[in-house]
This record gives structure tokens, C-alpha cells and sequence, in this order.
């Protein structure tokens, strides 16, 4: 029987926080580090497959599938992307969020079939900001949270609704689940609402949680465009060099 891979959720009930730059580029760090990983989309935006340059069509198998078919196995939707060690569930653009069987442990399931726990050592779930049914899966699912956060009031906010969940399932459905961290995304120090904010985050969840930020850098928005992680994209950016030590920071962590 193989070892289970290490799930970490990505999560913030706030959109717009870079939960999918995060999923996306974490995920290749961890790729290069040696781990087998696979990265898992279940925002219906899709935005993963365009971050690792893999181009969908109407009615491609998606990860999706598993909430609307219970025959649907999670190995036959995966895509190997051109980037070594990463692979990918990608989204469907389609599915309606709050549609679907109304199962909280579908996805810890069939991240626990044979074929996933034999081919990956860990698995990223980039999640959607609002609660339903797929959030919870991923949270049930899930050994390690990470929230990434903006420094705004807004993004905080988000934090704070995020926190309200985790409880419920930390003390209900996923009492293992425990916080990776909360990461500040497109930070600068030098702007007092950003060190504020993030002040705040360490006030109420603990200073030893809040993870060094990844900086504003353009060249992360270009890699999306370029559908390429922002490693392969510019290697020496201020964006390639915060993710690569956030990688490094959180491989020990994970075994």
C-alpha cells in the first residue's frame, strides 16, 4: 500500500487574493525540489491550466467530474503538464458551483484510490472563495491550509471568514487539519497599510504563522500569460526568488 501524499488546501473566502498564483507556482517549487505533485483545480475559473499553459476544449475530462459522477475516477482526468513532476486535474469552466452531490469526503476519496497515493507525494488544491460544497471537500480533505492574503482590509476579512470554516471542520469533519501558514501575496513593506494588515493577521492567529511574502512583481503576471510558472519564466524575478524560498521553507513540513 503506498503512502498518502501530503494535500495542502489553498484558501482565502476573499477572491482576488493570488490563491491560483500561489497554487500554481508553489506547486512547480515543490516539483523542482524532487516531489511528485499534483496540482488540483476545483475553481471553475479555471485559471491553473492557463498558469501551466495547457490549452482546454469544451468537454474535456475535468476534475469536476468526480462531484457530478460517483463512477468517475479523479486519475483519469489528470494532464501531465510540460514541466517535470507537475501534473494537473484541471477545472471545468462549465460546472456550477453549488451543483453536485452533496458529499463533503468525495474528494478525500479519490485522493486516497491507489493510482493517486502510488503517483504523488503531494497534491495543491487550488479552492474557489465560496462556501459550498467544494471548499469543505478540499478542507476535508486536506493535512495543511495555506492562506495567502493581500494586505488589505478586505483580504483580512477574508481570513477571518476562512478561520470561522476551519473551525468547524477542525473540530468536526478533519480534526488532523492543521494551518501551513498565511502568506502574504504581491507585499511591500514599505507601504503602512500592508505592514498594518499584516500586523493584525500575527495579533490574532500568532506570529510564527504569518510566512515570509511573496513581493509585487509584474513578472508574475506575465508568466500567466506566458503559461509558464514564474520559475521557468524568469527565473532571477523577485516573484521566482520569493516562491522559491516559500518552497523551501514548506518542504520540511511535508516530509
Amino acid at each position: 500500500m503506498s503512502t498518502l501524499p501530503q494535500i495542502i488546501a489553498i484558501s482565502n473566502r476573499k477572491g482576488g487574493t493570488g490563491k491560483t498564483t500561489v497554487s500554481v507556482n508553489l506547486a512547480a517549487e515543490l516539483a523542482a525540489l524532487g516531489r511528485r505533485v499534483l496540482l488540483v483545480d476545483l475553481d471553475s475559473q479555471g485559471h491553473c491550466a492557463v498558469g501551466l499553459g495547457i490549452k482546454l476544449t469544451r468537454g474535456d475530462a475535468a476534475v469536476h467530474g468526480i462531484f457530478t459522477d460517483p463512477d468517475v475516477r479523479l486519475a483519469s482526468v489528470i494532464r501531465e503538464t510540460a514541466f517535470e513532476n507537475l501534473s494537473l486535474a484541471p477545472a471545468d469552466q462549465l460546472f456550477e458551483h453549488g451543483s453536485g452531490l452533496r458529499d463533503e469526503c468525495r474528494l478525500a476519496r479519490a485522493l486516497a484510490e491507489e493510482e493517486i497515493a502510488a503517483s504523488f507525494d503531494v497534491v495543491i488544491v487550488d479552492t474557489p472563495p465560496s462556501l459550498d460544497i467544494l471548499l469543505l471537500n478540499a478542507l476535508t480533505a486536506a493535512n495543511w491550509v495555506l492562506v495567502p492574503y493581500v494586505p488589505h482590509h478586505l483580504s483580512f476579512e477574508g481570513v477571518r471568514q476562512l478561520m470561522r470554516v476551519l473551525f468547524k471542520v477542525m473540530t468536526g469533519a478533519n480534526p488532523g487539519l492543521k494551518i501551513l501558514g498565511f502568506l502574504p501575496n504581491t507585499t511591500a513593506d514599505h507601504i503602512r497599510l500592508h505592514r498594518a494588515v499584516t500586523g493584525e493577521v500575527s495579533r490574532q492567529f500568532g506570529a510564527h504563522r504569518v510566512l515570509t511574502g511573496i513581493r509585487s512583481d509584474i513578472r508574475l503576471a506575465e508568466a500567466f500569460a506566458a503559461g509558464k510558472p514564474v520559475r521557468h519564466y524568469a527565473p532571477t524575478s523577485r516573484g521566482a526568488l520569493d516562491f522559491a524560498d516559500l518552497g523551501v521553507r514548506l518542504l520540511p513540513a511535508l516530509g
